[in-house]
């Protein structure tokens, strides 16, 4: 059934817990309808970290995807108390697979509370930026921040790449989920190049939705959806939520896509209590299995096993998470019953007939944004003290007198508490205090920055510092809760 002209090799990495299991269906329903590919079989998480390679993905592992670029994998297990960040967090950013596709549709013979509602969407997330950089810090010994950082090169690759997959599957919209009304710089930015690229794809009906309402409308009427778009952290949280709308993370298959590297796997992970014991349900690493034959444009054979599974599906053949590990069947007996089924059809069930996803190209240039002008207009210092509001704004004041910085307001954790501030906040040991200048028609410099911050450090310790920038006359920072 093979269609390709000539035989791929694939990195095949078998995972943690359950995942060789997983693995091992897919590997065996592929051979099964035809297509013959080269594994490369390699590994990373568990044992790796084992090994004591803190990544836990060794240099084998990322020569073999260097070479074949395709990934099908089982979940990782990422031990707690060594090794560095998750093993699958490192193969994304290794390979700046910045999309991660994540469908789910309604199956035959798994019943929930929506069966029948015909829910078939996808959720295409960001994959590497966001608050998922893990840049962390404590800012003070209680006070926590971590930095989310949306870049508008980062927004322009996965809106256009959802576009573009809208339209390979033939979808008729897009929906952009964002909190853009709290975090309008960021958030905001992920929306703004979303309205900005939709008109390009006149086809597809393109529409805006705040993430919370779009987790309740998930919830409500999900039939509505057709593909969402957003961010990285809103992704990994609704993505979850849809795998629960039609049975479970049993059922949730996801790509990894990148300009020119793509891996496949399940959503779940490795749930090692169930490991070895021949009773997981491997339907989402057999999906991703699908989306990845899909990828090396297999795609007769890729239609071929999707039918299996929605007939096996229909037929009852049905694990135990689904229907209790006392009552369900074997993973090596439902592995069977798909191969069985290759060739039979459900009627209702249709499967997406799909072109080539047209990966748009990414600049090589870091800089995409270039502004006409820029100008500083003051600074945030945040400083550490235990010191009231009404006991530290005196000080700062008296501190920029004579510099050509004035002490605007001072925030705790967002809201205004001076000058006239909230007296209601129970404040922290952290504070932002903006600094702006004098005089509008002075130009400010770094080195008269950095003289104001010699001497607030004579007084109070600080941990973290912004400028206040204008590019092209519009100001690159928000206001505080409170703050004129």
């Amino acid at each position: 059934m093979s269609t390709s002209p000539s035989r791929p090799t694939v990195t095949l990495i078998p995972g943690d817990g359950i995942g060789p299991e997983c693995v091992n269906a897919a590997v065996d329903i592929i051979a099964a309808v035809g297509v013959d590919i080269d594994w490369d079989e390699r590994h990373a998480g568990e044992r790796v970290f084992e090994a004591g390679i803190a990544s836990g993905v060794p240099d084998d592992t990322i020569d073999s995807i260097n070479r074949t670029r395709v990934v099908l994998k089982g979940p990782l297990g990422t031990p707690v108390g060594y090794g560095e960040k998750s093993a699958n967090v490192t193969l994304r950013k290794l390979f700046e697979t910045y999309a991660n596709i994540r469908p789910v549709r309604e199956l035959p013979g798994v019943t929930t509370r929506y069966s029948g509602s015909g829910i078939d969407l996808v959720v295409v997330r960001e994959n590497v930026e966001d608050l998922y950089a893990g840049i962390e810090h404590m800012q003070t010994p209680g006070v926590a921040q971590c930095l989310k950082l949306i870049s508008r090169k980062g927004c322009d690759k996965i809106v256009r790449l959802a576009f573009e997959f809208a339209r390979s599957e033939g979808r008729r919209s897009v929906a952009c989920a964002t909190k853009a009304n709290i975090m309008k710089l960021t958030e905001g930015e992920m929306k703004r190049t979303f309205e900005r690229i939709a008109p390009e794809y006149p086809e597809i009906e393109a529409w805006h939705v705040i993430i919370d309402n779009c987790a309740h409308q998930l919830v409500k009427k999900p039939e509505q959806f057709d593909v969402i778009v957003t961010t990285n952290m809103n992704g990994d949280i609704i993505s979850d939520l849809t795998s629960a709308l039609v049975g479970g993370l049993g059922f949730a298959p996801s790509a990894n896509l990148g300009s020119d590297v793509a891996i496949f796997e399940a959503v779940h992970g490795s749930a090692p209590k169930y490991a070895g014991r021949n009773v997981i349900n491997p339907t989402a690493v057999v999906l991703s299995a699908v989306m990845m034959l899909k990828h090396l444009g297999e795609f007769e054979a890729a239609e071929t096993v999707e039918h299996a599974v929605l007939s096996t599906l229909q037929q009852g053949h049905l694990t135990g998470d689904v229907v209790g590990y006392d009552r369900g069947v074997s993973t090596s007996e439902y592995t069977k019953a798909i191969i069985a089924n290759l060739g039979n059809r459900v009627d209702g069930y249709t499967v997406r007939r799909v072109n080539p996803i047209q990966i748009p190209p990414a600049p090589k240039d870091p800089v995409t944004v270039r502004p006409t002008s820029r100008e500083i207009v003051g600074t945030d210092i945040f400083v550490e003290t235990g010191h009231f509001p009404e006991q530290l704004g005196p000080v700062l004041e008296r501190l920029a007198d004579g510099t050509p910085l004035r002490l605007k307001m001072i925030s705790n954790r967002g809201t205004k508490v001076y000058p006239d501030g909230n007296r209601n906040i129970d404040v922290v040991d952290q504070y932002r205090c903006r600094f702006v200048r004098r005089d509008d028609a002075t130009p400010l410099e770094l080195n008269m920055i950095r003289d104001l911050l010699a001497l607030i450090e004579a007084e109070y310790p600080w941990c973290h510092i912004e400028l206040l920038q204008l590019f092209d006359g519009q100001p690159s920072y928000t206001k505080a809760q409170g703050e004129d």
